[in-house]
């Protein structure tokens, strides 16, 4: 494989990691409502800790605990004044892990809250709070790409387009809809957000969030035809409807969509089906942890399928497992 994002996609899809805000909250280090990332400068051992499962996992890519860590989100938990300290550290946290393979680190930006397009001095502001994070996250770093994520404005996410494309680095940039009929809040269907993002210098252009993979998959193949460049698709790890294909929306959220959550099997599923559809980048979002990262792995074997040969030295069955004749790959 190349050394970076762009030639490493050139020879094939790339695994994306899984959640880490909804997983952190389970594990008590983040808090959910605002979901803001403080974890990164109280408890680095536990984010460390979920940068190696997904590594373990076969991940190709890190990305940085920086989903929600602007001014104005972290100023709602009182930690405006730890914006620096927690994009710089985070950073530093996913360089260190990635170091133990070859796996590149992700700078991640995501909506800010703030972009009102009925509002003429959001955008200026909005720019500030990328802009922000951006430069510390290149300081502490750099990171390898960008990845600008969860935009339900066109407008914001072009926005995004605009201040990392100046750094150099490759820029990737993703939408997400909440509606039955999936659409940017300015009414833009994906396939042309696609192409106006594209347009726009974004070097990876797709899907992230809110859908499961039955209803994102399909939003991604509409990108995949609208634009020749490349494509990404992360669904959550929860079952999604058409009807309700936004999994934040129902009551459930988020304590308990532990019911909702998909099999290690449902996506492998979505990432042979992705890649057959031919998305580049193949990851996943919210509930998505390191067992079924791993699946998708091997799926797009990226990790090996085989398992180890064992079994009991009598005639006698020594698990439920043997007992049964089950196999990872049995449905």
């Amino acid at each position: 494989m190349g050394t970076g994002i762009l030639e490493q996609l050139a020879e094939g899809p790339i695994l994306g990691d899984g959640g880490y805000l909804l997983e952190l909250e389970k594990r008590g280090y983040v808090q959910a409502g605002p979901f803001t990332p403080e974890v990164v400068i109280e408890r680095p051992d536990a984010l460390a800790q979920l940068h190696g499962e997904f590594l373990r996992a076969g991940a190709d890519v890190l990305q940085t605990m920086t989903f929600y860590a602007s001014d104005d989100k972290l100023a709602t938990v009182g930690l405006a004044g730890k914006v620096d300290d927690i994009n710089r550290n985070a950073v530093q946290i996913a360089r260190a892990a990635a170091a133990e393979t070859d796996a590149l680190v992700a700078g991640n930006l995501s909506l800010t809250w703030a972009y009102l397009p009925e509002d003429p001095t959001s955008p200026d502001h909005v720019r500030a709070l990328f802009d922000r994070q951006l430069e510390q996250q290149l300081d502490a770093g750099p990171p390898d790409f960008w990845i600008g994520e969860t935009f339900s404005y066109l407008g914001e996410a072009l926005l995004f387009v605009e201040r990392a494309k100046p750094t150099g680095l490759p820029v990737m940039v993703t939408m997400c809809f909440e509606q039955p009929s999936p659409q940017s809040y300015e009414g833009d269907s994906p396939g042309e957000c696609a192409r106006k993002l594209r347009a726009a210098g974004a070097d990876i252009v797709g899907v992230n969030c809110l859908n499961g993979p039955e209803q994102q998959l399909p939003i991604a193949r509409e990108m995949r035809e609208a634009v020749d460049g490349y494509v990404a698709a992360q669904p959550v790890a929860y079952r999604t409807t058409a009807r309700h294909p936004d999994f934040t929306a129902p009551s459930s959220f988020p304590y308990e969509l532990d019911p909702l959550q998909l099999s290690r099997q449902e996506m492998a599923d979505f990432a042979s089906e992705a890649r057959d559809s031919g998305i580049d980048y193949i990851g996943s979002c919210c509930g998505s942890v390191h067992a079924h990262v791993r699946a998708m792995a091997k799926a797009l074997g990226k990790v090996p399928t085989e398992e180890r040969e064992w079994k009991s030295g009598t005639a006698d069955a020594m698990s439920a497992y043997e007992y049964h004749s089950h196999t990872e790959t049995e449905v």
